[in-house]
């Protein structure tokens, strides 16, 4: 007879469960290789010398202790019982997250998180809906909660369980709940495998992602860790429209649809503007949202901005030790420990230590953290999360190598132009953060958040200053130094009502709130002093080895300043009809700046009234398609990304603005499986010029205009196969002739620096059993100018990338990357003509995973 039930093959879940922060979607962990070896590093901070090693290598010592014992201390932790009694056997519980939505793809959802052989009948579960599961459950207990109200039964079988009618005298009883025990109320991941389903920054609310009218990628935990990304410029490989800048080699550097950033970063929300390398290590998901985002995020957010979402604690019980090792010795470990302490609180301690060398010589990085996160939830309608964190970053300034007639000079990728060892950069950041959120009985719903922070930055930079003379032993290059020290303490708090109305069949979903936010710096810079007698290196032999010295010049930052900004914002979001929305917003900021020059005494206030609107339309044929509309303003005040570009002449001149129009699409294929597109104009404006024909005066004009195109897939094409990915094109010229202080023009219609037209990426993971899995991916990058006067071109490129994820057992996986298979050469970044940054070769990296 034929067998009528789906067999295990259709639906039993050929994913191979890697690296996850929850055993419910165990995925892997990132990777990466950076070369270097030890020196001491010699800082020079306002004039003083000061040996750094013992100080580093105490607190590698202490962060290297704390890891082993936390690891100990996983293992030996028991494992917090939290699913059902009465139903299943409770030592065998592990966590789900599955949505509310069709039986059948809940079903397969359950075999890829327990690896079950499950069979049933097609007819049996069509048009049926559950109610998902989230928390911990047996799978027989997990089982039963999914199918209740279906009239269906989960039966255990010798080698798996089938799904069948319940027979008629039990299936004509009302459903009962099984009895449950759950230390708190869960909440529903906003992330499904690559795919994410809802971004709650966009607009502070529960929105899908398909209605908010914006281009927006985000980058899950489960993509973080098959790639093994471990910074923001691996982060956005994978993001249309984005590109990576190098940043002098000490900071991220983003540049979003033409317009390059150092200071649109934002940590759950709130602003994290410094600048500095942010890992990945306590990051559940990464949001990066294109276009001018003023009324949500306030000033700057010109082109684009990125979001970190920070793990936080809650009573899944977590227990997961992460170990890898790479080429140039890249050696990292980490570990993620969460546990219910009781019903109403939770706890969650994410820590790092990496230290690796690189391909490039004499660079290495040494940096670590760790963040504690607790959980309180002493009502249903009341949740309050707090979280501190400490992060370390030791490196080298790497600036790359210099052009020769126009192009990259032709040199070995490892080739380091001045000198590595006295070009050393750190950061220290401290942060406490607080989220209180309640939810009325009315509909009401408040929520505050509030970040405090404090960083420490010092870098310095010996480094190529000129292109290249010649490409063999009569080359030279010449030499540039300077260093730079920068203190910050922010203090931003943010505090939003969200309340539903329905009036004469019209649903709105107001957002309103206030925002406070205090940045108080001080940045003090040195010019290196180098003979002219003996600035410049040899081609063939870069090392700079003479003298140096700093000291201030008459240009040279010392100064002091206090920023308050105070923000006010309204948004509403309206069903017009079923298939019409409509995204209305405004927000007003008062931007108070006060400086002072220590240099001289000279005092500097500005204050400026920035008003950002937002309007979008929303038509869904549809329900799992949206095509939308969108304008949006954003500004950025004189201060600049960095608060440290006032000056008497520019106090006065009106911030720069920057004007999106955006229309695209948006389609969820399945609940798993989306398709984005756009298209865009971004034009910045108020840009300062000086007049040609009188340089002592100066002129706002509109200064730039990037138009283009952009097309992202993310999701499941199948259970097995996963995918992520997209293209983007973009046309990013000067709109009118820019004349600098110096004399020289920009002329109209030059390309802006470091945009390709085309870039294309692609990332894909197919498991091909339960044990087995492999990835491969493609980026590929036309060519671009290094600088806006476009006279050096980098050229394009493609690189492969591949992983074998592997599951040894229940408690241990492995994970093998490779990057740049075919071990091209090709330009990974740049900052300007000289400072170009090699791709690194091709580049071996293994990851351990043990979760218990």
């Amino acid at each position: 007879m034929k067998n009528k039930y789906k067999s295990s093959a259709n639906i039993v879940a050929s994913r191979l469960i890697a690296c996850s922060v929850n055993a419910d979607e165990l995925k892997n962990t990132p990777l990466c290789a950076i070369r270097s070896e030890n020196h001491d590093v010699v800082r020079k901070h306002n004039g003083r010398k000061e040996k750094s090693n013992l100080y580093r290598s105490s607190l590698a010592a202490v962060i290297q202790g704390a890891l082993l014992f936390l690891g100990t201390a996983a293992i030996a932790l028991p494992h917090a019982a939290f699913a059902e009694s009465g139903v299943g056997d409770s030592a065998h519980a592990q966590p789900y997250n599955i949505s509310a939505g069709p039986l059948e793809e809940a079903l397969n959802n359950f075999v890829r998180q327990t690896r079950v052989k499950l069979s049933f009948a097609a007819a049996d579960v069509k048009d049926i809906t559950t109610q998902g599961l989230n928390g911990n459950f047996s799978v027989q207990g997990g089982l039963n909660r999914l199918l209740i109200g279906s009239g269906l039964e989960a039966v255990p079988q010798a080698n798996g369980y089938i799904v069948r009618k319940l027979p008629a005298t039990v299936a004509d009883q009302p459903a009962a709940l099984p009895p449950i025990n759950v230390s708190a109320s869960t909440i529903t991941s906003p992330t499904d495998g690559y795919m994410a389903t809802k971004s709650f920054s966009a607009t502070r609310t529960d929105t899908p992602l398909r209605d908010v009218p914006q281009s927006i990628t985000v980058v899950t935990q489960e993509m973080i860790k098959d790639q093994t990304m471990l910074s923001i410029g691996d982060v956005v490989r994978y993001v249309p429209g984005v590109n990576p800048s190098q940043g002098e080699g000490n900071r991220d550097t983003v540049i979003f649809r033409g317009s390059s950033s150092t200071g649109d970063f934002y940590v759950d929300g709130l602003r994290d503007d410094v600048q500095y390398f942010r890992d990945l290590y306590n990051v559940d998901r990464v949001e990066v949202l294109k276009g001018s985002n003023g009324m949500i995020f306030g000033r700057g957010g010109a082109g684009g901005v990125i979001n970190r979402v920070i793990k936080e604690a809650g009573w899944t019980p977590i227990r997961e030790i992460t170990a890898q090792y790479g080429s140039f010795s890249h050696k990292r470990i980490a570990v993620d420990i969460g546990q219910a302490i009781n019903d109403v609180a939770a706890f969650r301690l994410n820590a790092m230590y990496e230290h690796s060398n690189s391909y490039r010589n004499g660079v290495d990085l040494e940096r670590g953290g760790v963040n504690p996160t607790f959980t309180f939830k002493p009502t249903a309608q009341t949740k309050v999360v707090l979280s501190g964190e400490y992060f370390f970053d030791r490196r080298t300034a790497d600036r790359g190598i210099p052009s020769f007639m126009g192009r990259p000079a032709n040199t070995d990728r490892s080739t380091f132009f001045g000198n590595a060892e006295n070009s050393p950069t750190n950061v220290d950041a401290w942060s406490l953060n607080s989220l209180i959120e309640h939810r009325f009985d009315n509909n009401l719903k408040v929520r505050n958040r509030t970040r405090y922070a404090s960083y420490d930055k010092f870098y310095q930079n010996v480094f190529a200053g000129s292109a290249a003379s010649a490409e063999d032993a009569t080359g030279t290059v010449a030499i540039s130094a300077y260093n730079n020290a920068t203190q910050r303490q922010n203090l931003f708090t943010q505090t939003d009502f969200l309340y539903n109305l329905d009036t004469w069949g019209v649903k709105h979903e107001f957002m309103t709130g206030v925002e406070y936010g205090r940045q108080v710096s001080d940045n003090f810079r040195n010019s290196g002093v180098i003979s002219p007698l003996n600035n410049r290196v040899s081609f063939l032999n870069p090392t700079f080895l003479g003298p140096v010295s700093f000291s201030q010049s008459s240009t040279d930052a010392n100064n002091h300043g206090v920023v308050e900004v105070v923000g006010i914002y309204l948004q509403d979001q309206i069903t017009l009809l079923p298939q019409l929305k409509a995204v209305l917003g405004i927000r007003y900021d008062n931007f108070d700046a006060n400086f002072v020059n220590n240099r001289n005494g000279q005092r500097i206030h500005t204050n400026d009234g920035l008003v950002s609107p937002r309007v979008g339309l929303i038509y869904k044929p549809i329900e799992e398609v949206s095509i939308y509309g969108n304008y949006s303003l954003a500004y950025v005040p004189r201060a600049g990304d960095q608060l440290s570009s006032l000056t008497l002449s520019n106090a006065a001149l009106k911030p720069e603005s920057f004007m999106n129009l955006e229309l695209g699409a948006k389609w969820d294929i399945r609940p798993d499986l989306s398709l984005t597109t756009a298209l865009y104009q971004l034009d910045r404006s108020n840009v300062i010029t000086q007049d040609p024909n009188d340089l002592s005066r100066t002129n706002l004009v509109d200064g730039q205009r990037a138009r283009g195109a952009e097309i992202g897939l993310m999701g499941r094409i199948t259970p097995q196969w996963s995918v992520m990915g997209g293209y983007a094109y973009t046309d990013a010229e000067i709109s009118k002739a820019l004349v600098t202080t110096s004399g020289s023009t920009t002329p109209a219609g030059s390309v802006v620096a470091q945009v390709p037209k085309h870039t294309v990426s692609v990332w894909n993971r197919y498991d091909f059993t339960p044990f087995i899995g492999l990835g491969l991916g493609v980026i590929h990058r036309s060519s671009m100018y290094a600088a806006v006067d476009n006279t050096v071109l980098l050229p394009g490129f493609t690189r492969l990338d591949t992983a074998v994820f592997v599951r040894l057992n229940k408690t241990l996986r492995v994970q093998a990357n490779i990057e740049n298979i075919a071990n091209v050469n090709y330009v990974a970044s740049a900052n300007s003509n000289n400072n170009i940054t090699p791709g690194a070769p091709r580049i071996f990296r293994l990851t351990v995973v043990a979760n218990f």
